[in-house]
């Protein structure tokens, strides 16, 4: 037998074996098979609103009428991120509302770009569907960061305050998604890997002690079944690298508003360099350290938390 026939046959062979071995591991391991429906939503608490992109879950409470605080949660973790801190809030005399991202917990996944664009355009629509005018207080968690500076560079007199938790501050680069930035490749280990193996693997590292916090990779892998999350997540991993936070901050900073930094001094996503940057570029603003507490600060050390919160809304929150 020819030696370059024989080769060529048995390389067929190994690459048809490994091709059906990935669209095995692939159909077994992806974990989106539910639709995000009518039943679906049923499930849940909150409320639902229609803005352009599609349905958005929300939770207003507190008092009506009362100043506003509104928490924008970070890249992939749904609105009860903030639960300990709204009820806390709520309790003190304050209006809140949290939601969901799109593409993430119970808020659509349309098949768009999700960018810093659609984040802020959503919050903006959801603002003016809930009828909210007054100037409010924006909390921003992780990606939240650059998503409430963005809304309060574009509409200053709609935000009395801004409260960043963990910020993002550096700009992602190609290198740091590398591979999930190649077409088809990324969109292969988002649904085979990424989904429903390592993005809920990684939760529990964002508490200083996650021992504390069993249930939360297991509440993290619900919205993980609904058609569509992988794609959503994929599309902002993406899109990090036409992100700049930094931007975003000097802007920010030229609209004097006053701003409060709350970080994790154990934080194994946002380092001290990009804490170090924010205040070069924020040299005005409240700084909180918080001992032996990872990424979600505001969850793992409330009892050192809300008073600062308190105290912030005490001399900013706007009251009619």
């Amino acid at each position: 037998m020819n030696w370059k026939k024989g080769c060529g046959k048995w390389l067929g062979w190994v690459l048809l074996v490994l091709t059906l071995l990935l669209v095995s591991f692939y159909l077994l391991m992806r974990g989106e098979n539910r639709n995000l429906d009518q039943k679906a939503r049923f499930e849940v608490s909150g409320e639902f609103i229609q803005l352009s992109h599609g349905l958005v879950n929300f939770h207003l409470g507190g008092i009506e009428d009362a100043p506003l605080v509104v928490f924008v949660p970070g890249f992939s973790v749904p609105a009860y991120v903030w639960e300990p801190t709204l009820e806390t809030l709520k309790e003190a005399g304050y209006q809140v509302l949290s939601y969901d991202l799109y593409g993430r917990g119970y808020s659509d996944r349309p098949d768009v770009v999700y960018d810093l664009d659609l984040f802020t355009s959503q919050l903006t629509e959801l603002l003016s569907a809930l009828e909210q005018s007054d100037p409010i207080t924006l909390v921003g968690l992780s990606m939240g960061g650059p998503i409430v500076s963005r809304f309060a560079v574009l509409h200053p007199e709609q935000v009395s305050g801004v409260i960043l938790i963990a910020p993002e501050v550096l700009q992602t680069t190609n290198r740091d998604i590398f591979p999930l930035n190649l077409p088809g490749v990324g969109e292969y280990l988002m649904a085979a890997v990424m989904g429903p193996i390592v993005l809920p693997k990684l939760q529990p590292a964002d508490f200083y002690n996650p021992d504390n916090y069993p249930a939360w990779e297991e509440l993290y892998k619900v919205q993980m079944q609904f058609r569509g999350t992988g794609r959503a997540l994929l599309s902002t991993i993406r899109e990090l690298v036409t992100l700049d936070p930094e931007a975003g901050y000097k802007l920010l900073k030229e609209t004097n508003l006053p701003v409060l930094l709350i970080w994790g001094l154990e934080d194994q996503t946002i380092g001290l360099d990009q804490i170090t940057i924010l205040q070069e570029i924020l040299p005005d603003l409240e700084t909180l350290y918080v001992d032996q507490a990872g990424h979600l600060p505001h969850y793992e050390k409330p009892e050192v938390i809300q008073p600062v919160l308190l105290d912030f809304l005490s001399k900013y929150a706007v009251q009619d």
